[in-house]
């Protein structure tokens, strides 16, 4: 794993994070590890670096997979993870910590996407096509011919993604690949629940038109 630096000035919650991120074998294991998320983030309201780097280190592959299904560049969708982990440090003690913590998250990973797309005047008719695998390795070997199949339909779902509408992508991100409820959804967006529902059956709609095109184009197995 690369290492991943956030500098800035300071070492609190008032500051900017200092982490770096290095693989581990066993035997040099971090008692933090073992911490559920709850216990993490209060040992990293008290200012424990360990704790905190072991969050960025659980985090980082889901933050930068979110960044980039928004931005649709790599170089974008690294820096933007940066910036979600700065904010996400400074914002600490603004938590509350009766309510989870993944919806707090997202809600602040999402703003600091949008806020990016805005400076970029990035519309998504404009958005870049990547072939970057974003899947985690399977744990079974798979054959060539397996390899060839699962890599043609990983490109054809982003390229499929990057078809559809803002909000409709959003829909399709934040349900099916983020995993969030309907009602945590709705109180991300602001918006009531039957807009949510409604707004997630037109992208399942969209999306499986965008597949079925793509794949009648490209004869990929259905």
């Amino acid at each position: 794993m690369e290492n991943t630096d956030l500098t800035g000035p300071g070492g609190n919650l008032h500051g900017s994070p200092r982490v770096r991120v290095n693989t581990r074998t066993n035997q040099e294991m971090d008692p933090t590890d073992v911490l559920d998320f709850p216990q993490l983030i209060s040992r990293c309201r008290l200012g424990d670096d360990l704790a905190w780097e072991t969050l960025v280190r659980r985090l980082q592959g889901r933050i930068y997979s979110l960044s980039y299904h928004y931005l649709r560049n790599r170089e974008e969708a690294h820096d933007c993870a940066q910036d979600i982990f700065i904010r996400v440090y400074r914002k600490l003690h603004t938590l509350d910590e009766s309510r989870p913590f993944f919806p707090w998250l997202l809600r602040l990973a999402r703003n600091c996407c949008v806020d990016r797309l805005r400076r970029l005047e990035v519309r998504s008719r404009h958005l870049a096509h990547d072939d970057e695998d974003l899947t985690e390795v399977a744990a079974r070997t798979p054959t060539p011919e397996e390899s060839y199949v699962q890599a043609t339909r990983d490109h054809t779902v982003h390229q499929a993604l990057g078809q559809l509408s803002q909000v409709n992508r959003e829909m399709i991100l934040l349900k099916e690949i983020q995993g969030l409820k309907m009602e945590e959804i709705a109180d991300l967006l602001a918006v009531p629940i039957g807009t949510v529902k409604s707004r997630s059956n037109r992208a399942r709609i969209e999306l499986g038109k965008a597949l079925y095109a793509l794949q009648a184009a490209q004869g990929v197995p259905g």
